[in-house]
């Protein structure tokens, strides 16, 4: 069989549909990721050992398993587990909830590292003036470290937005899947999967410009 390129470019509005749904999984999973990390990495800076375990257990368990595991295990799992009946919504809150947990454990990596990069002495410094250690991690540290995470954070979320097409496994419709429908249906497997490429490497330049922006205006912004 030929391949038609013109089947590719009436499925276009399908694919941007799809692509429309993959930045949706991407955005909410990354949210849910930087409150997940954000606590899971002050945990493991914390002085309690049972939240420096907890911490712990979670980030290797999360970084140690593959992210298609943990589709299945929040799509099949959860539901035998918990004793619920899955509504027809539930492969969306699924797939954003099984990336989210996924990346809440890169992201409190990221968070630790931002952390630990603040010179020691202004915490000291902070805490000379009366503050606690709560009040210098928050007024002091954290907003230095958030600006530094950026880059970091901003190649997690491409990271997780080409991993969103794992979440096709679960019958989502985000872009792979949606690929993946068109192939079976015109069996033009090289032209559909040419263009549902040409939609990703397009979405991470132009992510990738905005972080680039946004690294070079906290950077001006330092030097103020």
């Amino acid at each position: 069989m030929d391949i038609d390129w013109s089947v590719a470019i009436k499925s276009l509005p399908v694919l941007f549909k799809g692509a429309v749904i993959t930045l949706e999984l991407t955005a909410g999973a990354v949210a849910i990721g930087v409150v997940i990390g954000l606590i899971m990495a002050l945990a493991r800076l914390s002085r309690v050992t049972v939240l420096r375990g907890f911490a712990g257990a979670y980030i290797d368990f999360l970084r140690g398993t593959p992210l298609l595991v943990q589709i299945f295990l929040v799509y099949y799992g959860a539901p035998q587990l918990f004793h619920f009946q899955p509504p027809d919504s539930y492969p969306y809150v699924a797939g954003i909830l099984a990336m989210g947990l996924n990346s809440g454990a890169y992201i409190a990596e990221i968070f630790r590292a931002g952390i630990q990069s603040i010179d020691r002495g202004q915490t000291e410094a902070a805490r000379s003036l009366g503050m606690s250690q709560g009040q210098a991690m928050r007024y002091i540290i954290l907003p230095q470290a958030v600006k530094r995470v950026v880059p970091p954070l901003g190649n997690e979320f491409i990271a997780m937005l080409k991993d969103s097409s794992l979440v096709a496994v679960i019958a989502l419709e985000e872009l792979m899947y949606s690929g993946k429908l068109i192939v079976g249906r015109t069996l033009q497997s090289f032209a559909i999967y040419t263009a549902v490429a040409l939609i990703y490497l397009a979405m991470t330049m132009i992510i990738s410009r905005f972080i680039a922006v946004a690294e070079r205006r906290l950077g001006k912004s330092d030097i103020r």
